[in-house]
């Protein structure tokens, strides 16, 4: 991994061999197998071979992939609530964060209708769904799917609003509730901003625990590529290539419709923040990694939050903007259930007009929301959105249930996408973002440390190993940042990294 995300400040420049081989800004590369996402990726082949080869095996796995994913959760909540409280009780006015908050909303239903509309229109043009006849009548359920039906069937459109008031303070952190988490970060953000300089240990404390779980994170990111491997074996184990490639059409077209969306929509809001998006994502490889080997962006969270700060967005916005995408801010669970509702209809024999399908679009609005954060929650708002608008059998969600779990992948990936993107362009909107350091960080440039991040952005929060990956392929003499200058420095003269400083 780049260090250029955890680094603290590098050096002075000085004249010599040691910044020819550092290659001036630039940072230097560690080598190749002692990344992290190269060993997540291998992981993830690796659980691929074993789930299709020895299926047993890799059901077997399902215990090692669902631990890791389950410890990397543990901390979600946490970290959550200590960034938001830490980002609206450090700021002076309180106005700005209730204007950053709406202004994030409202980007995230305009962004949610445009995943939508690429949704409707590819299963429009295409009809894959045409010609397959299926009866809803007869169509057998499962009895794991049939709990995740009647979970939406019971799901109202409204239901999303008043459940983001918890029964209790400790409720959401065990259940894992993010949108509860966030409100109560937000009030308790509040109430301690109005607390002036009585609250400020409080404020410090927060500050410092934030430090101490980021750090806990970087342990349990060690184990990422077992985490991977586990789920991936599994995943292949239980449901087959079969499964892929019997409804390869479907999988494929929505993968492609999702590619577009990232590329023409999400790539012209980069272009208009004179960003590019491949840089981005090329920055966010390990981020990447790790959701494309768990199926699930939340593992990923910490990552995100740290590396956009560090990128130049100020921490007040990350901390608001970032968790609330989480669960407002889904564009690739949008593009999936445009999709699968148009195509159950198509092969159900249910003719929907336009009018019809842009009432779709409305109810979906909402009930993408109601099931954010749940364990299937995709297959839950869309059983929701079925339910409510009535005229598309609900018992077709059958007909795609067996790739659903091929598909959760790519939703995870576009949704984590969308929510980089969309705390980008709400910085730029709160004039906050820095533009140019975010371009040369995108890049692979070394670059200062935000002010102020050294207390709340961890060393090595994404690092397989971090002693290894302070040493080049070349030796110690191109150590990353943290050693950057003349390989005969002084360990006394550099600046501690961020987890030092805790």
């Amino acid at each position: 991994m780049e260090h250029i995300t955890t680094a603290g400040p590098a050096s002075p420049a000085q004249p010599g061999p040691a910044k020819k081989q550092s290659g001036g800004n630039a940072a230097p590369k560690t080598c190749w197998y002692r990344q992290l996402y190269f060993w997540v990726l291998t992981a993830i082949v690796c659980g691929i071979l074993v789930g299709w080869l020895a299926p047993a095996v890799g059901i077997a796995m399902e215990p090692i992939g669902t631990t890791f994913v389950n410890s990397m959760k543990m901390l979600i909540g946490p970290i959550v609530f200590l960034t938001i409280v830490g980002g609206i009780a450090s700021v002076a006015d309180l106005k700005k964060v209730g204007m950053t908050g709406l202004k994030a909303l409202t980007y995230f239903q305009v962004g949610t209708i445009f995943a939508m509309v690429f949704g409707l229109v590819a299963i429009n043009l295409f009809r894959l769904g045409d010609g397959v006849n299926a009866d809803a009548d007869s169509i057998q359920t499962s009895a794991s799917a049939a709990k995740l039906i009647d979970a939406g069937q019971n799901q109202e459109w409204w239901q999303f609003l008043t459940h983001i008031i918890p029964n209790s303070i400790a409720g959401p952190f065990v259940e894992g509730d993010i949108l509860q988490i966030i409100f109560i970060a937000v009030v308790f953000g509040i109430a301690l901003n109005a607390m002036g300089k009585v609250g400020a240990p409080v404020l410090d404390g927060v500050q410092r625990l934030t430090g101490v779980m980021f750090k806990i994170l970087g342990f349990i990111m060690k184990a990422a590529p077992i985490g991977a491997f586990g789920a991936m074996a599994y995943a292949v184990g239980k449901f087959g290539v079969s499964s892929l490639t019997s409804m390869g059409g479907l999988i494929a077209l929505f993968y492609v419709t999702s590619i577009l969306f990232v590329v023409i929509v999400l790539g012209s809001v980069m272009a208009f923040l004179k960003l590019n998006i491949f840089t981005m994502i090329r920055h966010l490889k390990e981020e990447y990694m790790l959701i494309l080997g768990t199926s699930t962006a939340e593992p990923a969270l910490p990552g995100l939050m740290r590396k956009l700060e560090h990128a130049g967005v100020k921490k007040e916005t990350v901390g608001l903007v970032v968790p609330t995408g989480y669960s407002f801010n889904l564009d690739g669970a949008a593009i999936y259930l445009s999709l699968a509702a148009l195509y159950i209809a198509q092969a159900t024999n249910t003719d929907l007009t336009i009018g019809q399908q842009l009432g779709l679009l409305a109810v979906m609005l909402l009930t993408s929301k109601g099931a954010a954060g749940v364990a299937g929650g995709g297959f839950i708002a869309l059983t929701a959105t079925l339910t409510t608008l009535g005229t598309i059998p609900a018992a077709g969600i059958m007909l795609i249930f067996g790739i659903d779990k091929f598909m959760s992948e790519c939703r995870a990936l576009v949704n984590f996408t969308g929510n980089a993107v969309a705390t980008l362009f709400i910085a730029w909107w709160d004039r906050t973002l820095d533009a140019d350091r975010a371009r040369r960080v995108f890049a692979g440039e070394t670059v200062e440390p935000m002010p102020g991040a050294e207390q709340t952005q961890p060393d090595g929060a994404t690092d397989l190993d971090d002693e290894l990956s302070e040493i080049s392929c070349n030796g110690p003499e191109e150590a990353g940042p943290r050693h950057a200058g003349p390989a005969d420095s002084p360990a006394k003269d550099r600046t501690p990294a961020y987890s030092e400083t805790v």
